[in-house]
């Protein structure tokens, strides 16, 4: 009979996001740490590809519990295990720690550059543990192979065979304001051991890890070692029992009209036998189990889609899981809330983020300061992480392994930001990072040929380099919660799409996939132009001359479901955003003659107040500013549903108010500034005497011209500069994150864009220079009327969706939720129109048509739904 026992460390640190204040990273940061003996519990677990949930293996896929062992599954450079609930503490007393290990790889025997053993002391960039955890160094100590034990020059002259179990013991005294380190090697009758009593208090601070260290030039994928039983006490030892990470990591939902999507992601427990997976919400005292879920084997996803949801107040929920070990059965708990949605005329808060680099990780304060917004919903607009991420740059072979490695930099993306959306609904839309490239021109799901190299020379061709399988696996851990896809079917080699609305709080979203289907430049353009990265090489190519090439933006379906999207309102949809990886333009400038832009991140930072001279407008063909003419197409549709248009990607915060056939004739786009800046652009253009600012803006605000023709006005950006704050390269590039908060009552949308370390509370007048900026619903489509039709008046109907048709092209013209009982619509030539309003409340529609433009005089039009 197998005992069934909770584990109290999981269940305190899922209840704590819950039950105390914002901002406290776990139950024992407010109480305090506890002293403790530890020993691994690795023989209950069963084989898997994972240690467990008080570990963090550096990389995920080299570290997996082989027959109760901790095994590192490679021979490679810098591989540790850290614990994460215990680290060593500033208190100058003592501690012990052993371990038994087993050399596995005989090829590195009498290489002494190889060794495994203990790792002391570890410390990140920041002083958190996750920190540390991801990037510490610290003190290494060990066995190296030639059998001698070490701790930093010290070596014992004896040597111990590799090819049996060693128990390998230390002890650490404090004595005569130093630490003396005794590390003790036993093997059958033989022990060996070294003392090194010279040891500063302040390298024994941070975490504590295990290590198997193999030169990159003597690396194989052969295992170097496995650990058993890991044991360690002290006074010096202290515990957090709820850092913890895993089983279940993190969870996301969305709420659409009455269905609810959730996924939760889980660590690499899919060997386990037996698992059981549950969503379950709390019902006065207990725990109402909705629905069971199996684990997808390559994501490590449970998806819970559960209809009719008709809550209409905050519901604590908790995605459970049942392991059966191998002596008892443990159950695990993520806790959250499905939050009450706003109601159709309430506020709706935004928070919007992409481009997030781990220069910042675990990024504490962006979760703490973005949480005293209280935003209703959150988007994710790409780039969740970099290749980079967590170091040891991408491995692209062999899915069983790929994937691994992209769920370690997907981890610990949820490690830092999973307080912001555990208690609240959240979009992720996965860019080109996400899929391992600089940049993606999509082509309908082509692929991308790595015959001659990973880079430039394969993305240019178009398509996707990673297999079809791998990218699906991405898009399913980051996209499955959203919205049923508009059109589901998948682009070649069977990759799928997410394209889809999302109704939410009386806002209704446009979640686009703008590289998807869009065309490679390379592929469009004569080869005179010399296309590299999506730049032209040849400085004589104009290339606002092929505005009529034939290049997909959009595509064909993404365009089709905006059309509808823009006709169609739903009975509570007050107000229209578009959200999307890119923006409609190049907001971007380099040094005049610059052919590419992987100068940027070498550019200086300049003093704040400098204006940077000698810029000109690039043209980056990564943006959605390319095509022009998919662009244009696409901005007309967009703007008859008077939508804001929310993107991420540029690295460089914006407000812009596009222009199509002139300036300002569409809708308003906020590119959020990056949470953490690998590729801080700037927007430096150079003003001619006649320029006229947006008043009482700087100069590079204002009316400009892309590098593709693209009529743009700029209302602010946060360019780069010098902010005193440390470290410079997090401060000085423009990182952030942004508030939008639609006012549906008074049809207003207010744009806010904030530093990431600043408190909106403390300091209230800290955002970006040029925000908060607020516009109308209306400003989403600004273009000048030709003319106005005849007033309509409305009876018995609150609110009622007006439509404008051309009746010449049987085109809409624009759709909007009326906010008053009389308008005179706006339209932009001599034809007639029809006018359809449709009351929400009964269903009923009225139109009217062959309406001309008034001429003055006439009557109004009264529609009566009484």
């Amino acid at each position: 009979m197998k005992r069934r026992s909770a584990v109290k460390a999981m269940a305190l640190s899922s209840i704590t996001p819950l039950f105390f204040p914002q901002g406290f990273t776990g139950i024992t940061k407010l109480l305090g740490p506890t002293k403790t003996a530890f020993k691994s519990n690795w023989e209950n677990w069963p084989t898997m590809k994972w240690i467990g949930p008080e570990f963090w293996g550096n990389r995920l896929q080299d570290w997996e519990l082989v027959d109760g062992k901790a095994c590192a599954v490679i021979s490679a450079p810098n591989r540790a295990l850290h614990i994460l609930t215990h680290q060593l503490g500033e208190d100058l007393s003592d501690f012990n720690q052993a371990v038994t290990l087993h050399w596995e790889n005989s090829e590195l025997i009498n290489h002494s550059e190889a060794y495994v053993g203990f790792r002391l002391g570890a410390k990140g960039r920041f002083p958190d543990y996750r920190s540390a955890a991801v990037f510490g160094e610290g003190l290494d100590l060990g066995v190296n192979g030639e059998g001698k034990v070490f701790i930093r020059e010290q070596r014992s002259n004896e040597k111990l065979d590799l090819n049996q179990p060693i128990l390998l013991s230390l002890k650490a005294e404090y004595l005569g304001n130093k630490y003396t380190l005794t590390l003790h090697a036993k093997q059958n009758e033989l022990e060996v051991k070294v003392v090194d009593s010279e040891l500063e208090s302040a390298s024994l601070v941070g975490n504590i890890a295990l290590v198997a260290h193999c030169p990159s030039d003597l690396g194989s994928e052969k295992p170097l070692v496995s650990f058993g039983d890991w044991m360690f006490s002290g006074d010096k030892i202290e515990e957090y029992a709820d850092q913890l990470f895993g089983p279940i990591c993190f969870a996301q939902y969305t709420l659409h009209e009455g269905l609810l999507k959730m996924t939760a992601q889980l660590a690499p427990v899919e060997e386990i036998e037996g698992i059981n997976i549950s969503l379950q919400i709390k019902n006065g005292m207990q725990w109402e189990t909705l629905q069971e879920a199996d684990l997808d084997p390559i994501g490590r996803i449970a998806q819970f889609r559960i209809p009719e949801w008709r809550h209409r107040e905050t519901i604590p929920y908790r995605v459970h899981l049942e392991v059966p070990l191998k002596n008892n059965i443990q159950d695990f708990d993520y806790y959250g809330e499905i939050a009450k949605e706003p109601e159709s005329k309430e506020n709706l808060k935004v928070a919007v983020f992409s481009c997030n680099a781990d220069h910042g990780f675990p990024d504490q304060e962006v979760s703490y300061h973005v949480n005293k917004h209280q935003p209703n919903m959150t988007l994710f607009l790409g780039d969740q992480f970099y290749e980079g991420t967590g170091g040891f740059g991408i491995q692209t072979d062999r899915i069983e392994k790929s994937s691994l490695d992209y769920l370690r930099k997907w981890y610990m993306f949820g490690w830092s930001y999973r307080d912001i959306f555990r208690r609240i609904p959240t979009a992720f839309i996965p860019d080109d990072h996400d899929v391992y490239h600089g940049n993606v021109w999509g082509e309908g799901g082509e692929h991308a040929p790595t015959d001659e190299g990973w880079g430039y020379v394969a993305q240019d061709q178009g398509g996707y380099k990673m297999s079809p399988q791998w990218v699906n696996m991405v898009q399913a851990t980051q996209t499955s919660h959203l919205p049923d896809p508009f059109d589901p079917r998948p682009v070649k080699q069977g990759i799928n799409v997410y394209y889809t609305d999302w109704n939410y709080g009386g806002v209704s979203f446009a979640i686009l996939e703008d590289r998807k289907f869009k065309s490679a430049p390379k592929n469009v353009l004569p080869a005179e132009a010399k296309v590299q990265n999506g730049f032209i090489q040849n400085t004589e190519f104009d290339i606002k001359k092929y505005y009529d090439i034939d290049a997909e933006l959009l595509g064909k379906r993404q365009m089709d479901f905006l059309e509808r999207w823009a006709e169609d309102w739903g009975a509570n949809i007050q107000m229209k955003a578009v959200c999307s990886q890119t923006n409609f333009c190049t907001v971007a400038t380099l040094p005049e003659g610059s052919i590419i832009d992987e100068i940027v991140p070498r550019l200086p930072i300049p003093e704040k107040g400098e204006y940077v001279e000698g810029d000109a407008p690039t043209s980056d063909m990564d943006s959605n500013g390319w095509p022009q003419k998919g662009r244009d197409e696409a901005l007309r549709t967009i703007r008859k549903a008077f939508a804001l248009h929310i993107a991420g990607d540029q690295h460089l915060a914006s407000t812009v108010h596009y222009g199509v056939d002139e300036f300002r004739d569409s809708g308003y786009a906020f590119a959020g500034p990056a949470l953490n800046n690998l590729w801080p652009r700037r927007w430096w253009p150079q003003v001619s005497a006649g320029h006229q600012p947006i008043p009482g803006k700087n100069k590079n605000t204002g009316d400009f011209i892309d590098g593709f023709g693209n009529k743009m006005t700029i209302h602010a950006v946060a360019n780069p500069y010098k902010t005193g704050f440390e470290p410079s390269r997090i401060y000085d590039r423009g990182t952030g994150y942004g508030i939008i908060t639609f006012n549906k009552a008074d049809r207003k949308i207010k744009i806010e864009c904030w530093p990431r370390n600043v408190d909106p509370i403390a300091n209230p007048s800290g955002q970006y220079e040029g925000w908060p900026i607020e516009i109308s619903q209306e400003d989403n489509y600004a273009r000048k009327a030709f003319g106005y039709l005849p007033e309509i008046q409305v009876k018995g109907a609150v609110n009622p969706l007006l439509q404008v048709v051309n009746e010449s092209t049987g085109e809409l013209e624009y759709a909007i939720r009326l906010n008053s009982t009389s308008l005179k619509p706006k339209v932009f030539s001599e034809d007639t129109f029809t006018v359809n309003l449709l009351d929400a409340d009964s269903g009923k529609k009225i139109s009217m048509g062959q309406l001309k433009i008034s001429k003055g005089g006439e009557s109004p039009l009264l529609f009566d739904f009484a």
